[in-house]
């Protein structure tokens, strides 16, 4: 702290207060007399349990799909890598209404892959699963962007050993990659977890608003915000406690 100039406080305070400020006037304004009738409605309840459920299994597909994208970018070397690293990012800066419309252009029933799978009798959009798509979808690039900086900041001398003394590729991994980037991994898995729980924009696009099927927690808040704007606040204020409550029990997990 004594090697940080003193002036560098104020910004950090006043960004400290910028996204600290808006969750306190939202706790106050939580009608907390009736806040458990707000939060247990039947339509609240299933929209809860369909995003746990619903993130969990795109935190899943981002550690499966994502780790060995990040061990791609992260020790392969060719030509185009930096393009396909621009590609595999791109949902962190488009729009999530722009990605649903994506990917309704690719799975829907008039879509790029959504024709072939009409024809095998498989209907993804406005289903559970486009949901799941979607939350994949904008989450994966958090956990790629997490682990190949680790990846990166690693090196390859434990790796290069370990290959020297006759380990195939495979145990290297399972043993000595994986294990090194532990930490990062399981921020990147809760950071993808956390994003896909919030997923709004290219839910609502690709998988529409069908209670108990594609109606998220984000969406109820939506639709409650018209109706019931109490509930809509303690129902934001659920999803918040949530999101706090699982990266706080990573911190936790993570050493210094």
């Amino acid at each position: 702290m004594r090697s940080l100039p003193r002036w560098m406080l104020i910004p950090a305070l006043l960004g400290g207060l910028f996204v600290l400020l808006p969750l306190v006037s939202m706790a106050l304004r939580v009608q907390w007399g009736s806040f458990g009738e707000l939060i247990s409605s039947e339509s609240s309840l299933a929209a809860l349990r369909l995003s746990l459920q619903t993130s969990t299994i795109s935190a899943a597909l981002c550690v499966l799909l994502g780790v060995p994208m990040s061990l791609l970018l992260a020790r392969a070397d060719f030509r185009g890598l930096s393009l396909l690293r621009s590609v595999v990012l791109i949902p962190l800066v488009l729009p999530p209404v722009v990605g649903g419309i994506a990917l309704l252009y690719t799975f829907g029933r008039q879509g790029l892959l959504g024709q072939q799978l009409e024809v095998l009798g498989l209907q993804i959009a406005f289903s559970t699963t486009a949901v799941v798509l979607a939350q994949t979808f904008v989450a994966l690039p958090f956990l790629v962007i997490s682990l190949e900086g680790a990846l990166r900041t690693a090196g390859t001398r434990y790796e290069v050993a370990a290959a020297s003394l006759g380990a195939r590729p495979s145990r290297v991994l399972l043993r000595v990659t994986l294990p090194l980037v532990a930490p990062a991994l399981l921020s990147g898995t809760v950071l993808s977890f956390a994003r896909a729980l919030g997923e709004f924009g290219a839910t609502i696009t690709f998988a529409g608003s069908l209670q108990g099927t594609t109606r998220t927690l984000p969406l109820e808040i939506y639709l409650q915000r018209e109706s019931d704007p109490e509930a809509a606040v303690a129902l934001s204020f659920v999803l918040m406690i949530i999101a706090v409550l699982v990266i706080a029990a990573a911190r936790r997990r993570v050493p210094a």
